[in-house]
């Protein structure tokens, strides 16, 4: 790709001129996972600054040597405007301004020439801005006194791909071969003998090329070969991150991961291509796979806010209250213009029950960046637990009016009609997430619940068991057909059911909880107790469950009654408080959790 290193610098800079940042910022990234050279580190950083991300331009030069004045001019102006005074390299740009302006603003043209003005220059590599000076490597000018070419395309067509061979094999071998094309003057008698003889070997040569034919170890073959060969390469690695990246928006996520598996490890290895990886483990609710994936991506891009909502929400399911709040300081301490941070910010509340404290940062995140459709779908999470169902239905239809397939605002709408038992609402809106979404167990298990609640108990175990075959050791999957069974007064089929749970879920007290009822149903009191005691020693509040869903009425036979003290007056005012707690942890801390599973 070394060969095609002067087009993609030349998109990099078109996207720049053209205000596309992201396409710049993901081009430079490319090049410079790729020769990983100071120009291609300069060109990223640019992009950055240009991007109004300062704090990653600094970030990323202040991680690497620098050693040209172009860079360490750079580092200056970020330290500059972040007001890093004391890491400013003042003796780099005391050695620019001893060596003179020339060396870093100078694009091209005659080197000993004097330029007293640099901003009276003549552009040529890229349009200069009032921000950054941009700067042209040695690598790539032009010799003295010659205007560089630069190609606006990235990829260009076979007759002007032919042209700059020609023009590229005239500059680097000492033979001299005349572009076919170039017109020339000729005298009254028409063609020269001269220019016929050159026009034949020009014939000769792009012949041989094309048949095969040619000296194998000739140096004009040999550089066809690697040009052709370094853009086939380039062409296969955007594919490949294409291919993968619309795997993710379609949701088959672990195609997606199969596919950037398979990068070059260069590529792999960056925080673009393994937050994708550890999006795709979340959206299967792999939360271990994730976070580690996440964790890699701040310990090589450490400036990375992108996908870091995703990463907070990922600690919030896993309970890292610890690394979530230092993720929150050191994201909201570099970044307060975007709305990641603040998201983050607010599942760390959020995971410390300070729901009042969360709605406020997410509600920040939404003034930096009002089409951030995440943000509308926590703040409405966060409302529902504050029972605000009202404002919670206006976050969720913001976050569908900016972004028709965000499965989960389809989600949270569902959870809240369930809430005010519109079942039929309810349905229709998990089943709009689940068409997005198809591959998602968590809205199947949701459909089954709401099928249940519509007394279609058999089409709700159909799905149940259809969510199961994705995800075999989904619990919340496993307990509501457990559930349901127990309501159907399937008692046995319901223990071996639970049974599986404990070994998924070992610490978790409403299977205990649940087995204690299926017990006493079947009139073994001395093991109902038992399972109560444990179920009330691993949560004597009810507060910390995995699963964050209770046994109520929904699914409870008709005659069925809950634990009472005439029943069991040794554990009276235990289990009564227990099974209390639970049926209020029902639609509030199960919907914060099962809600955010598919976010």
């Amino acid at each position: 790709m070394t060969v095609l290193q002067e087009p993609v610098q030349a998109a990099v800079w078109h996207a720049l001129n053209h205000y596309a940042y992201r396409d710049a910022v993901f081009l430079a990234e490319r090049l410079y996972a790729e020769v990983h050279s100071e120009e291609a580190l300069f060109l990223l950083a640019t992009c950055y600054y240009r991007s109004g991300k300062a704090y990653k331009a600094y970030h990323l030069l202040k991680g690497h040597s620098c050693t040209t004045p172009q860079c360490k001019y750079l580092l200056a102006k970020c330290c500059v405007e972040l007001s890093k005074q004391e890491f400013l390299p003042f003796q780099a740009v005391s050695r620019i301004s001893q060596v003179g302006t020339k060396s870093v603003f100078a694009q091209s043209g005659n080197s000993r020439e004097v330029i007293p003005n640099p901003f009276n220059q003549t552009q040529t590599t890229a349009p200069q801005t009032s921000t950054t000076p941009q700067v042209l490597s040695p690598t790539i000018a032009a010799p003295p006194n010659v205007q560089p070419r630069r190609s606006s395309r990235l990829f260009t067509s076979a007759s002007s791909t032919a042209k700059e061979n020609s023009k590229k094999l005239k500059m680097k071998f000492p033979t001299k071969i005349p572009n076919r094309k170039t017109k020339t003057k000729t005298g009254k008698g028409g063609i020269t003998p001269s220019n016929l003889n050159e026009s034949i070997e020009i014939l000769k040569l792009d012949s041989s090329i094309s048949e095969g034919k040619g000296n194998i170890s000739s140096p004009q073959f040999q550089a066809f070969n690697l040009q052709k060969a370094a853009a086939d390469g380039l062409m296969t690695l955007m594919r490949d991150i294409g291919r993968g990246y619309l795997a993710l928006c379609s949701y088959n996520c672990r195609e997606a991961i199969n596919i950037l598996s398979q990068l070059p490890s260069h590529h792999y290895n960056t925080g673009w291509v393994l937050g994708q990886i550890g999006r795709a483990h979340f959206e299967l609710a792999e939360y271990m796979q994730a976070e580690r994936i996440f964790s890699e991506v701040r310990r090589i891009e450490s400036y990375r806010v992108e996908g870091m909502e995703i990463y907070s929400t990922t600690l919030w399911h896993l309970q890292k209250d610890v690394a979530l709040s230092a993720l929150s300081k050191d994201l909201t301490d570099m970044d307060k213009n975007s709305p990641e941070p603040w998201c983050v910010a607010g599942n760390c509340f959020s995971l410390q029950r300070e729901h009042d404290i969360a709605i406020k940062f997410f509600t920040r995140a939404i003034q930096v960046d009002p089409s951030f459709a995440y943000a509308y779908t926590l703040l409405g999470h966060e409302l529902v637990l504050t029972e605000e169902l009202e404002k919670a239905l206006g976050c969720f239809r913001n976050a569908i009016r900016l972004n028709k397939r965000h499965y989960n605002a389809w989600y949270g709408l569902g959870m809240i009609y369930y809430k005010q038992e519109k079942f039929n609402l309810a349905e229709i809106h998990f089943k709009k997430a689940l068409s997005i979404n198809p591959q998602s167990s968590v809205l199947l298990c949701h459909i089954g619940v709401v099928q249940h609640a519509l007394k279609k108990s058999d089409h709700a175990l159909e799905t149940l068991n259809r969510a199961i075959s994705i995800d075999p050791k989904n619990p919340l999957c496993k307990f509501h057909r457990a559930s349901i069974l127990f309501a159907n007064e399937k008692y046995k089929a319901a223990l071996q059911e639970l049974e599986e749970l404990k070994q998924i879920v070992p610490k978790e007290s409403l299977v205990y909880f649940l087995i204690g009822k299926v017990y006493k149903k079947l009139g073994q009191t001395h093991l109902a107790l038992m399972n109560f005691s444990w179920a009330m020693d691993l949560d004597p509040k009810g507060a910390n469950n995995q699963i964050k869903e209770a046994i109520d009425k929904r699914y409870l036979p008709d005659d069925d009654e809950p634990v009472t003290p005439d029943d069991y007056p040794y554990y009276s005012t235990e289990v009564e408080s227990q099974e209390s707690s639970m049926t209020d942890a029902d639609d509030t801390q199960l919907h914060t959790t099962e809600s955010d599973e598919v976010l």
